[in-house]
Formats: C-alpha cells, sequence, structure tokens
C-alpha cells in the first residue's frame, strides 16, 4: 500500500481564531455549557471510559464545556489550540499547574518537580534539567540499547504476551541507572533492588478496583490515606535507606547519577535538600520517568500491528536502513499522538479567563484534554487513522501535539524519552516478527493520571531474527 505524504500545512491547523487569555475587567462571566449528568455518573463515566466521554460531550457541547470533578466544583474542558496556548505562554502566577493536585500528590509528596509551583517549582526545573538534556542522553544510549536487547533475549517465541510490563522492565532499568548509577538490574539484597521490585509490585497492583477506588479516597489530599497509605510506606522504607546509604558513600562528591548530583545541590540560601525533599524528587523521577514511556511504546505496538500498512512501511525501513531514522521518528510521534499516556493536563487560573466565547472566573481549573487536541480534523486529516507518514513533511506542532505538555511545565524526561523509544523501537523491529493476538483493538484503561493499553499490548512473536 502506497504512503501519501501530506503537506505540511495539513498540520499547522486553520481553525477560526478563539481568544484566549486573561480577560478584561468589564467581561461578565459566561461560563461554557455543562455536561447534564449526576456528578457521581460524571466522574464514573471520565475515570474509566474517558475517550467515550470527552469526545460524545465534545460533539454535543462544542470544543469548551464544563462537567464535575471530585473536588466538588466544576471544571472547564478545552480543545482549542489557542486555548492551550494561552495557558502554556501565561506567567506562571496566572495559571500554575493542576499537578498540584494532582492524585500523585500522595504518592510523591509536595517538594517534587510534578507537584510544586511557582518559585520552587522553576529552582527545581533549573536543577534536574542538565541530567535529561544533551551529553546526558548521549551517556544514557548504550545503556538503554543494553538494556532493550537484554530483555528481547528473554521474550518467548509463538506465545501470547503483554508488551507492556516487557517495555516496563527495560524503562526501570534505564531510569534506575540514570536515577542511581545502577547498572542493569540492581543486585538481589541492595537497596535498589527492594525499590525496583516494590515499584514494580505496586504498579501491577494499581490497575485493582481497590486501587481505583483509592484514587477518589485520596482525591485533593496532601497525605495518603487507606491503602493508598501502606503503598506509600512501602515506597518510603525502599527510598530513605538509599538516601542514607549514599549520603555516607566515599565517592558521593564524584559521582554523576541524578541522586548524587541532588545531594550535592544547594538552594538559593545555601542549604543542602532534605531527605523528604530528595525522597519526592527521586520519587517524581521514577515513577514519571519510566512507566509513561513504556505505555507510549506498547501503545504504537498496539497501533501498528492492528495497521499493517503502517508496520510494513517501519518493518521495510529498518531492515533496509532506507529513510529509517525518520519513519522511527514519525512512528513515534503518531503513536503518541493517537493514544497519549497522559489524557489531560490543566492549570488552575488566578484571574478570569476567556476562553473564546466563554469567560471562567478566577480560581477556576481549566483542562485541556489532549485527546481532543489530537484528534482535531481541521488539524489533523483522518485524525482516527493510525498514519505515520503524516508527519514524513512536518514537525509537531507546540500547540497541537502535547503529549509532553508545554510551556515551563514541559515535561523534563521529553528528550530521554524520546531516545528510549527510538532505541527500543528500532531494536524490536530488526529483531522481531511481530502479530496482534487479535485483531480488534484494545481498550484503554486509565490508571491514576494515564491512559494504558487494557490487555497489556498483547502479542505474538512468529520468529526471531
Amino acid at each position: 500500500m502506497a504512503t501519501v505524504a501530506l503537506p505540511a500545512t495539513a498540520l499547522v491547523g486553520e481553525a477560526p481564531p478563539s481568544p484566549a487569555g486573561p480577560a478584561e475587567a468589564h467581561e461578565q462571566i459566561r461560563r461554557a455549557p455543562a455536561v447534564a449528568l449526576p456528578r457521581y455518573a460524571q466522574l464514573l463515566r471520565f475515570n474509566q471510559r474517558q475517550i467515550e466521554f470527552v469526545f460524545r460531550n465534545r460533539r454535543r457541547l462544542g470544543e469548551v464545556f464544563t462537567m464535575r470533578s471530585i473536588l466538588d466544583e466544576p471544571f472547564t474542558v478545552t480543545s482549542h489550540p489557542d486555548h492551550v496556548r494561552s495557558l502554556f505562554t501565561a506567567k506562571p502566577e496566572l495559571a500554575p499547574s493542576l499537578t498540584a493536585e494532582s492524585p500523585l500528590r500522595p504518592i510523591v509528596g509536595a517538594n517534587s518537580v510534578l507537584t510544586a509551583n511557582g518559585p520552587r517549582h522553576l529552582r527545581q526545573r533549573k536543577l534536574l534539567l542538565p541530567s535529561f538534556h544533551g551529553d546526558s542522553i548521549a551517556r544514557y544510549t548504550e545503556m538503554i540499547e543494553a538494556a532493550t536487547h537484554r530483555e528481547i533475549d528473554r521474550w518467548p517465541v509463538g506465545e501470547v504476551f503483554e508488551l507492556a510490563p516487557r517495555m516496563q522492565k527495560i524503562t526501570l532499568d534505564v531510569i534506575m541507572s540514570g536515577i542511581f548509577g545502577v547498572e542493569g538490574k540492581p543486585a538481589q539484597g541492595t537497596p535498589e533492588r527492594k525499590l525496583r521490585d516494590t515499584i514494580t509490585f505496586l504498579t501491577k497492583a494499581s490497575t485493582s478496583v481497590l486501587a481505583q477506588f483509592g484514587e477518589f479516597v485520596n482525591a485533593g489530599q496532601e497525605e495518603a490515606r487507606g491503602l493508598l497509605r501502606r503503598g506509600v510506606k512501602a515506597l518510603d522504607d525502599a527510598t530513605y535507606p538509599i538516601i542514607e546509604a549514599r549520603r555516607a558513600s566515599a565517592d558521593l562528591e564524584t559521582r554523576t547519577d541524578i541522586l548524587s548530583l541532588l545531594m550535592r545541590a544547594r538552594t538559593e540560601d545555601g542549604e543542602l535538600l532534605t531527605d523528604q525533599e530528595l525522597r519526592d524528587e527521586l520519587l517524581t523521577l521514577v515513577l514519571a520517568g519510566f512507566e509513561t514511556t513504556a505505555n507510549s511504546l506498547s501503545w504504537t505496538w498496539e497501533r501498528l500491528l492492528r495497521t499493517p500498512a503502517a508496520h510494513d512501511m517501519l518493518r521495510d525501513a529498518v531492515r533496509s536502513d532506507e529513510q529509517a531514522d525518520e519513519i522511527i521518528e514519525a512512528t513515534i510521534t503518531e503513536g503518541m499522538r493517537a493514544r497519549p499516556v497522559i489524557p489531560i493536563i490543566g492549570r488552575r487560573v488566578t484571574v478570569p479567563w476567556r476562553l473564546g466565547e466563554y469567560v471562567v472566573p478566577a480560581g477556576s481549573a481549566i483542562s485541556m484534554s489532549i485527546l481532543l487536541v489530537h484528534h482535531r480534523e481541521d488539524v489533523y486529516p483522518d485524525p482516527f487513522a493510525f498514519r505515520p507518514e503524516r508527519w514524513l513533511d512536518a514537525k509537531p506542532g507546540t500547540y497541537t501535539w502535547i503529549p509532553f505538555g508545554g510551556g515551563t511545565r514541559r515535561c523534563l524526561g521529553a528528550a530521554l524519552a524520546m531516545a528510549e523509544q527510538r532505541v527500543v523501537l528500532r531494536a524490536m523491529v530488526e529483531r522481531l516478527d511481530l502479530e496482534a493476538d487479535r485483531p480488534e483493538p484494545e481498550h484503554a484503561q486509565h490508571r491514576n493520571v494515564t491512559m494504558i493499553p487494557a490487555r497489556g499490548a498483547r502479542a505474538v512473536i512468529r520468529a526471531r531474527r
């Protein structure tokens, strides 16, 4: 099947201007239309079937609508690129991130780069950014390749297996190595191995009904409650011994891993980070740094194995080494467009905010649906088709391709995530002939703030090269 590259203009978007940003003082509050369902019905559908929920309401109510939240306050959902631009480029004090109120807050704490806002967030971001860019990414490449081939060697041939947990093993090895300086899987009995095993167990358990209920119980809380408290204690029991041992390490001053760099860093007042601050930062980097990348890879394969034209194009390019880099990049970009692992992000505006014809009051939560933005027909022709070729002559738009968020809150690990996906995707295509276990696509399952393949991206290896 021939592939056709779309012109670059097809990806820019030519939607009518939609004024957005801080409202004028004289403008009256005009709320967007509301979802007409009882509060808990909205919450249940949003949590369990977010894809169907947001697309149905955009069809019925338009690209800006209001729904009820678990915190008993309405929040506004938008999918217009102009609105995204206004929130991404706003001064941090006008539109601070909603991650400070995220379901992850009771887990990663209030001191992490994810949940902090204002000057604290900017300080932490500046401190961490060098570890996820430039030469640091180049140093990780050999590590990623080794972890990938080591894992692929273990995969069964001719049996149905889940790709998602296999992807997680690769990305967890990489992030643990970068953060703690441990090459490969940590040795049995070490604190790092205990943390790795704890994270693996809790990740698997997080899809259970009890875990889903725990999200409701802990919504808006600063401290974990219920079963989540036990999970957080398990993480603490595994993390603090690592911090204690590293502080006593004789080579702390010369180590280049992220934990050692954080331990040597000082605040503006010349103070070292506390153990609590280190714990929050480390868990944020580990939890956010491995699962999202693993599930991006899993979704890309789920789509590839059900789209023969895209799969054939990628396989032929990689195995012939003709335009391989471009097609790998296009495939990853399309995978993250079609199935963004984090489907929605938000800001809480501190002043009245205009979203096209609507104006929300100060203090309102505004969520940008990445799912809806990524499936706008005026930006992406045939948006529900998996078509990597659409990216061969175009680059992702800053406000129309947003799997990593944007502005000062753009994901710190974006460059590492892309590097991991390039290496893993190439290695799998080079070495494996894969098929889907069944023709029907996998539905999305929502876990905390992420969207993952409900059956783990199941596949079958027909041959190993």
